[in-house]
This record gives C-alpha cells, sequence and structure tokens, in this order.
C-alpha cells in the first residue's frame, strides 16, 4: 500500500454513487487509488425517471483527477439486474473486492398513511438491494478469500424518526444483514460493517423544517457536506481495516462514534415460571427503570455535529 493510497489496486462499487454521499465515496476511493464502478441509475428521490448523467459524470470527474472509473446504470432493487453491476466490475476490472451498499430512497409518511407502495419501494432499493449486491458479490469474495461490504444505515433505524417507518426499518434490515454477513463470511476473511452518515445531500434537503428549531438544525446541517464521511468508509474497504468487522459506526462532520449493538440489560427470573399477573406484578415494576424512551436522532444526538 502506498502512503496516501489506502485501497492501492482494490476494485470497489459504490452503489447509488451519482450524488451524495455516494459520489463523495466514490472520489475519495479513486483517490486512494482504488479502480471504482460507479453506480447510480439516476432516479429522484422517490425513485422515479432514470438518468444516466449523474454516475457518467462522476466518472468523468474520478478520471480527470487521474483515477480510474466505470460507469453502471442497473438497478440494486433487482437480483438479476444487481448481478449485473458486479459484472461490470469483473468485465472492467477483472475482480472485486468491496461493495458500498449505498443506493436508497425516500418514501417519508407517518405510519399511519403509508401505503403497501411505499413501504416495498424503500424496502426493495435499500434492504433488498443491498441483499443483492451483498450476495452476487459473496460468490467472488468465498472464492478470493477476501472482501469487504460496508453498508450505510442510519441513525433513524438505530435510534429512531418520524414518519421513517419503512427507511428506519430497511436502514435497522441492514445492520442485521450485516452482522449475519460479518459471521458467515468470517472464515472466508470477508468483512462486513455499517456506517450511519450525516450530510446535507439532496435526500436529507427533502425533510421539510416543521418548526423553528428544526430550520436550525438544517441550517446547520448545511455545514456538514457529504465529503465528511467518506474517509471512514475507504479505511473499512483498506487493508488496515482487516481486523473490523460486524461493527456498526455513525459519523457527523469531524465526530465518529461506535454504536452499541443489542444486548441484556437486566434479567428476571421465577422458579415457578411466569404467568401475566407474574409479568405485570414482578416484571414490570423490576425492569421499568431500565425502559428505553422514545428517542429520536435529535434526542441522542442533541449537540451539533462538531
Amino acid at each position: 500500500m502506498t502512503r496516501g493510497k489506502m485501497v492501492e489496486g482494490k476494485v470497489v462499487i459504490v452503489t447509488g454513487a451519482g450524488r451524495g454521499i455516494g459520489r463523495a465515496i466514490a472520489m475519495l476511493m479513486a483517490r486512494h487509488g482504488a479502480k471504482v464502478v460507479v453506480n447510480d441509475i439516476g432516479v429522484s428521490l422517490s425513485g422515479e425517471g432514470g438518468d444516466q448523467t449523474p454516475a457518467q459524470e462522476v466518472v468523468n470527474a474520478i478520471a480527470k483527477s487521474g483515477g480510474v472509473a466505470a460507469a453502471n446504470c442497473d438497478s440494486v432493487a433487482d437480483f438479476g439486474s444487481a448481478a449485473k453491476i458486479v459484472q461490470c466490475a469483473l468485465d472492467n476490472f477483472g475482480r472485486i473486492d468491496c461493495v458500498v451498499n449505498n443506493a436508497g430512497i425516500l418514501r417519508d409518511v407517518i405510519f399511519h398513511k403509508m401505503t403497501e407502495q411505499e413501504w416495498d419501494a424503500v424496502i426493495s432499493v435499500m434492504l433488498k438491494g443491498a441483499f443483492n449486491m451483498s450476495r452476487h458479490a459473496a460468490d467472488h469474495f468465498r472464492k478470493q478469500e477476501a472482501g469487504a461490504f460496508v453498508h450505510m444505515t442510519s441513525t433513524s433505524g438505530l435510534i429512531g424518526a418520524m414518519g421513517q417507518a419503512n427507511y428506519s426499518a430497511a436502514k435497522l434490515g441492514m445492520v442485521g444483514l450485516s452482522k449475519s454477513i460479518a459471521v458467515d463470511m468470517q472464515r472466508f476473511n470477508v468483512r462486513s460493517n455499517c456506517i450511519a452518515p450525516v450530510a446535507w445531500t439532496r435526500m436529507t434537503a427533502s425533510i421539510p423544517a416543521k418548526d423553528p428549531a428544526a430550520a436550525k438544525r438544517i441550517e446547520q446541517r448545511k455545514q456538514v457536506t457529504a465529503e465528511h464521511n467518506a474517509p471512514l468508509a475507504v479505511f473499512l474497504a483498506s487493508d488496515a481495516a482487516k481486523d473490523v468487522t460486524g461493527q456498526v459506526f455513525s459519523t457527523r462532520k469531524n465526530e465518529i462514534f461506535l454504536m452499541s449493538q443489542p444486548r441484556p440489560l437486566r434479567g428476571v427470573h421465577r422458579s415457578e415460571g411466569w404467568t401475566p399477573e407474574a409479568c405485570a406484578e414482578h416484571l414490570y415494576p423490576a425492569l421499568k427503570n431500565l425502559f428505553y424512551p422514545l428517542d429520536r436522532t435529535v434526542d441522542v444526538f442533541s449537540w451539533d455535529p462538531i
């Protein structure tokens, strides 16, 4: 590894890389020596339309900076289509070393008004899309006994958010997927980690400010550019992170956090077994002080990104 070239010679696929965080990751991967497949179908935030321009523009920018990249406009949401994205890496660069599952769409709506289509669309792109990409890449990672996955999750799923049941479920599902991949593929030297990023992007800009406090947060968030999330992704793709797997990180401007994972807090036991009444009389008072409040991301990360 050349100094300053953390992923020299590696082949990296970044999905949803035409704009925002995906673009920033693709650009930094290339700057650090990777050959990059820039995947983006060029749709709106709601998944409509389709434009090959964003992916090609990133490829052009990488080439202008002296890097190597190829554009791909296949959809991650379809299993067969996702296979073409992996094949694109093989056709252009002969191998694959890392997949960054970043592609996503929004269909934000309060839960009791959410339609089946709004649920399915988000789950298909983000959770099923992450599975599709990971599953196709896994065959190659297993054969070469090396590989890395970086899945972009969200504090909306890790902590909580309003009006994002589909998005939150998909993003937390990606955490479970990542941990399972890490466990199942450890024997093949394949790693899998998650990043919950923070940035002012086209996606976050689409969320309206509902009160003055939210408007103030938005103005501050505009200072947190997508580029702040890219260094951790490059590190996780590199050999320097060979012992890092099954972890969940969060990035906020110049802050990086290692997030907790569910573990038992406290247990209660009754030798005679439990009844519903015993749950009310014994379990509830014993555990209620440890119950989690209905926090949202802003409640846990209550300070501005530093």
